[in-house]
């Protein structure tokens, strides 16, 4: 089997995604990613794809992430993920696609707006 590679993106984290056939292991920018991310919520996001679609243990998934916080970096890890699962097998479709985890999050940060704090906070009003 061939290397799969996708793109998941959150906020402004973007993470590049490496899937090939082998024993489960899962590194992120050169580190295993339970040291690179510390909680067991986001070990959870990074491991939710696969546990979906009973393929733990089945892949190695070598990973590249930059911008945003860890948060958006680990949902963009399991988009990125989703995306190459899909590419694999295109049977694992209807059991991602319902779960959310093939939809890229628009939401982003609001910009801030000049003559006032932050994007909608406004600076102290004084009547007197």
């Amino acid at each position: 089997m061939s290397v799969t590679h996708t793109i998941g993106r959150r906020k402004n984290a973007v993470a590049r995604v490496f899937l090939k056939e082998g024993k489960g292991a899962i590194s992120v920018n050169k580190k295993d990613y339970k040291d690179y991310f510390d909680t067991a919520t986001l070990h959870y996001k990074v491991e939710q794809a696969f546990a979906v679609t009973e393929t733990t243990g089945q892949y190695d998934v070598v990973i590249n992430v930059t911008g945003g916080g860890i948060t958006g970096q680990a949902e963009a890890i399991r988009l990125g993920i989703s995306r190459a699962l899909c590419e694999v097998n295109p049977d694992f479709r209807t059991t991602l696609k319902p779960e959310g985890f093939l939809t890229r999050d628009p939401r982003m940060v609001e910009r801030k707006k000049f003559g006032q704090k932050k994007a909608r906070k406004k600076f102290q009003f004084s009547k007197r």
